[in-house]
């Protein structure tokens, strides 16, 4: 087998052989995620698919919210409630109204001034929710997203491995920043390899990292559950069992992640702050109205109480598209019976780590303006260039018969013990902040020093 061209030290062709392996099972899935989530970008962003953008002639006057729910009702065959309003985006777009009621509830794209319905989707049923559940569970659930989770955690194994692979030993500096465009062959196709995963890791480390919060073990079960917002600072509010989570009705998630596992507040108490003036009725049109009196501006979705402890929502945040501000985030609970504020959560509420997803998520999306949908496409270009670029340096250097090509193992090198020890180190380090890069790697390891030396003809076929 053919070696690289640099010199054979104790740590790096360690490193390069976790480059390698990791390699192999991350590519697949940096390119379904960098497609989807990218699709994703244009959908929610640029192309919105229920309607939110159709052009409707303004008028001096909008019919009430109730008006306009009822009308949507009307619209909608076999529908009898509403689960959720969203007030237009400006004043020549439409309402989005969610009907109850069908087997599916159907999000109603309604002129606010004649009530005409000017859209009728399935909820859910949209390219939107079809790609998240893809870049989410690989539309398998649960083995889905751990699959991805594992993906992710190797990804920035590979970045790390990357880095140290590139870094120039033998070379100016220069060299590594910029490719050497007069090489020829497997050299050009690893200088260039280099130099754009050099550029791109901070992207690709950012698209990781934010992405991560969002899995099941890692996000779930570590980062969120500790950085959620605590439902006790809601002073002598009763608390229901369900969460915020449970207003998320499909792949496309609308609630705040710092909320998701906070519990939400019950009405049918006293407790609570007084907004709307003594006496008023507590209906649709009044929450509305209470949206504007406490700075609600231009589009907000109001969620309707489902039952009788439930609450009404009001919500305008980054997640649901209502704002291009992430820190803007804001959701209030009002009591159903008294239209008491019962909880009002702003970005400033939020954890660090609640904070950083806001902002991260926004980014993710291109909500921020061009420069962030520049910065998406180069990295969704750059992805499958290096994953092409990775395959050709193994096409080139793989050897022949039905072997993998991977390089050597540390054993065969001086000092194997030097090496073995700096991966460790390298290792120990990503997997601390990371548990199930830990535990893979483990199993990778396992596999690397126990089974492959008790079948010579396995350790054959995948060196």
């Amino acid at each position: 087998m053919s070696t690289d061209t640099q010199t054979p030290n104790r740590p790096y062709f360690a490193v390069w052989r976790w480059h390698f392996y990791a390699g192999l099972y991350v590519i697949p899935f940096l390119l379904i995620l960098a497609v989807t989530g990218f699709s994703i970008v244009l959908f929610t962003t640029y192309l919105p698919e229920y309607g939110d953008r159709i052009t409707v002639e303004a008028k001096a006057e909008a019919l009430l919210p109730s008006a306009q729910v009822a009308a949507a009702i009307a619209a909608v065959e076999g529908g009898g409630g509403v689960s959720k309003y969203i007030a237009p985006l400006s004043a020549t777009t439409p309402a989005l109204i969610t009907v109850t009621g069908p087997e599916t509830p159907v999000v109603v794209a309604l002129d606010p001034y004649t009530g005409v319905s000017l859209r009728q989707t399935d909820e859910g049923n949209t390219w939107n929710a079809f790609l998240t559940d893809i870049h989410g569970t690989l539309l398998i659930g649960d083995p889905g997203d751990r699959m991805i989770e594992i993906a992710a955690s190797l990804g920035l194994l590979l970045v790390a491995t990357g880095l140290y692979l590139w870094w120039p030993r033998d070379t100016r500096l220069s060299a590594a920043l910029w490719p050497d465009l007069a090489a020829t062959g497997r050299a050009w196709w690893k200088s260039l390899h280099m130099v754009i995963g050099f550029w791109s890791s901070i992207l690709l480390v950012f698209f990781l990292v934010s992405g991560l919060p969002w899995a099941g073990i890692w996000g779930g079960r570590f980062v969120q559950a500790w950085s959620t917002f605590p439902a006790e600072k809601w002073d002598n509010v009763p608390l229901s069992d369900a969460t915020h989570a449970s207003m998320n009705h499909d792949a496309t998630k609308s609630v705040p992640w710092p909320l998701e596992q906070t519990k939400m507040p019950e009405s049918g108490s006293f407790a609570g702050q007084d907004v709307l003036p003594a006496g008023a009725k507590i209906d649709l049109d009044s929450m509305v109205v209470l949206a504007r009196m406490i700075g609600f501006e231009g589009r907000f979705q109001l969620a309707l109480p489902d039952d009788e402890a439930g609450v009404y929502t009001l919500s305008q945040d980054s997640m649901s598209y209502a704002s291009k501000d992430p820190t803007a985030d804001r959701t209030v609970h009002v009591d159903q019976f008294t239209g008491k504020v019962l909880a009002d959560v702003r970005f400033a509420d939020y954890s660090a780590a609640g904070k950083a997803m806001a902002v991260g998520v926004a980014l993710q999306e291109a909500q921020l303006g061009v420069w962030n949908l520049v910065l998406n496409t180069a990295y969704v270009l750059g992805t499958p260039f290096l994953s092409l670029s990775g395959l050709v340096m193994w096409w080139k250097r793989s050897p022949a018969g039905a072997r993998l090509g991977a390089p050597p193992r540390p054993e065969v090198l001086p000092y194997a013990k030097g090496a073995i020890l700096f991966t460790l180190a390298l290792s120990l380090a990503l997997s601390l902040a990371f548990p199930v890069l830990g535990l893979t790697l483990l199993a990778v390891m396992a596999v690397d020093f126990i089974v492959l030396s008790a079948l010579p003809p396995l350790k054959r076929a995948l060196s």
